[in-house]
């Protein structure tokens, strides 16, 4: 079997190369492009959205409002409780939920909710990941069982059942830390409850990274310099697991997403009254065959987002990986 070699530019390091072999993935431009598009429509163009087409919000109800369409004078929610339909209008795009809110403006504020959610429990659990998968895999000896035996605990339990227990038991009484009372109603409770439940999923590949490297030349270098724990982590190792570091954090982001969902529609996660998409698939399953646009609509806008983040998950597992038969031009 022939290996086809790799002609590597001189002059660039491990991570310009990885930009070259991405930008050449379609896969990865496009998902990319449709990442770039979701956070653009929901977070600075949705309120202009409700400005300009609509002047109303993700929680303003209207169950006696009529909308006029083709001449014809239409309720928002009918007599028997079915909700307009979608239809080529500037409000109501999507049509109305059974209080009669804007579906269209609900699914745009309801993602910034779940990007967020998403997004910043991903940036905390990749950041305790990085904590425990350094320490652990650096020192070793009773302080790496310690860390490993913490990470089997949180393993042992399957995600949904944990990350719902949790929930629930913080959703009683809110999360008090010292002087710092989180509210059950905050958005910190699912951040945080997500984050601890993947911490092992993210610290087992980066401790494994960190003690097949300890043991290097470069490391053993650092060492003979006088170079403390804490700067060989940071200035040596660090830098050398930025890559895996990089793909889980991207990962993970969509797995956090569909957690928040999960939670959401089982009444544990983000609070009832604030939109987000597992909230809104919630609040809408009942009447799905009356009104199936209420949990179709949000289930496609979690499906696009968690493809595009694993596609690009995938594209960058690729083009970073040192090994990839990838001639470079």
């Amino acid at each position: 079997m022939t290996v086809e070699a790799v002609a590597v530019p001189g002059g660039r390091g491990g991570f310009g190369l990885a930009w070259r072999r991405l930008r050449r993935n379609p896969a990865a431009i496009i998902s990319a492009a449709i990442l770039i598009a979701i956070l653009l429509i929901c977070f600075p163009l949705a309120p202009l959205f409700v400005d300009l087409a609509c002047h109303h919000g993700p929680n303003d109800q209207n169950i006696q409002g009529y909308i006029h369409q083709g001449g014809h004078r239409i309720p928002v929610v009918g007599l028997d409780g079915t909700p307009v339909g979608p239809g080529l209008r500037s409000c109501y795009m999507l049509g109305a939920d059974a209080n009669g809110r804007d579906l269209a403006v609900r699914i745009l504020y309801g993602g910034r909710i779940s990007l967020f959610v998403g997004i910043t429990s991903a940036l905390l659990c990749v950041f305790l990941a990085l904590i425990l998968g350094l320490v652990g895999g650096y020192r070793g000896g009773f302080v790496d069982s310690v860390i490993g035996r913490l990470l089997d605990l949180i393993w042992s339990f399957p995600v949904y059942l944990l990350a719902v227990a949790l929930a629930t038991t913080l959703a009683v009484g809110g999360l008090s830390v010292g002087p710092l009372h989180v509210s059950s109603s905050s958005l910190a409770i699912p951040i945080v409850v997500i984050a601890v439940v993947f911490v092992p999923y993210v610290a087992r590949p980066i401790r494994g990274q960190v003690l097949a490297l300890r043991r290097m030349e470069f490391v053993e270098a650092a060492v003979a310099t006088g170079a403390g724990p804490v700067r060989i982590m940071l200035r040596e190792l660090l830098p050398n697991i930025a890559s895996i570091t990089l793909v889980m954090l991207t990962l993970i982001v969509a797995n956090n997403i569909l957690v928040e969902a999960a939670l959401s529609f089982l009444g544990v996660g983000v609070p009832v009254l604030t939109p987000s998409w597992g909230n809104i698939i919630e609040q809408g399953y009942s009447s799905i065959v009356t009104a199936p646009a209420l949990t179709v609509a949000p289930g496609i806008a979690i499906m696009v987002t968690v493809v595009a983040l694993n596609v690009l998950g995938d594209a960058l597992r690729d083009a970073l990986d040192p090994h990839a038969r990838i001639r470079i031009r």
